[in-house]
């Protein structure tokens, strides 16, 4: 496949190494150094679009590229708020599109681990739930898109009503404490506490050569498909 990459940065070079080892060409690499190269034209010359950017700028991405015909697989998260603008934006132009808060391999299975273990533990309420997220400094969402999917998660199938930022006594939130650190690419942990004991689950990235993989083979998998899609969609259907 010839693929965009919209947003060449660390996870845009990790993503054009992985893809150049997987057979793909890279011929459209888009930074804040060349956005006039973003155009229809040059977008009609790939076959599917990678875009990892910022809230800020991801819609209009988006947008450009489902109104230009090209699938595109969307790691940027933050932006959520504006989605229904997106899934018109498909309808209106029969497009492909692919959103995911962590394009991880390894953590779409933490997903779906944190899904199954919060319904074995819907019936403990003698357990408190507290989540952590810790990412790098040039993070700028808080908490991150991958902590807000597992607190979702946990309250579609817990008797907590919402999650917070920070942490909470109250019994009826979810508490999502984040961190800022150098050089750390992601680290999410649920943890179930009680007077007892703990029980806790944890993903830890080494790298980003995990969220690029997984951004490829999301790739891969809508370039020739029409709709909306997400990781559980390439994974497990």
């Amino acid at each position: 496949m010839n693929i965009a990459i919209i947003g060449y940065g660390k996870m845009g070079r990790e993503i054009e190494k992985v893809a150049l080892e997987r057979g793909h060409v890279v011929d459209l690499k888009i930074s804040s150094k060349n956005t006039t190269d973003f155009t229809f034209d040059n977008l009609k010359k790939v076959d599917v679009a990678i875009e990892f950017t910022n809230p800020e700028l991801a819609v209009n991405n988006i947008k450009t590229c489902l109104e230009s015909n090209t699938p595109i697989v969307v790691g940027t998260t933050g932006w959520y708020d504006q989605f229904d603008e997106i899934r018109n934006s498909v309808a209106e132009n029969e497009g492909s599109f692919l959103h995911a808060t962590n394009c991880s391999i390894g953590v779409n299975l933490f997903f779906k681990l944190n899904k199954q273990l919060a319904e074995v533990m819907s019936n403990h309420n003698e357990y408190n739930i507290v989540m952590e997220e810790t990412h790098h400094t040039q993070k700028l969402d808080a908490p991150s898109g991958t902590a807000i999917t597992l607190a979702d998660d946990i309250i579609d199938n817990t008797n907590k009503d919402l999650w917070v930022k920070g942490k909470t006594s109250s019994k009826n939130q979810l508490g999502i404490v984040s961190h800022r650190e150098e050089n750390v690419p992601g680290t999410h942990i649920v943890n179930y506490t009680s007077e007892i004991d703990d029980i806790e689950i944890k993903h830890t990235a080494h790298s980003r050569k995990g969220f690029a993989m997984g951004a490829l083979i999301a790739a891969e998998y809508i370039a020739n498909k029409k709709g909306i899609f997400t990781m559980e969609d390439v994974l497990f259907n």
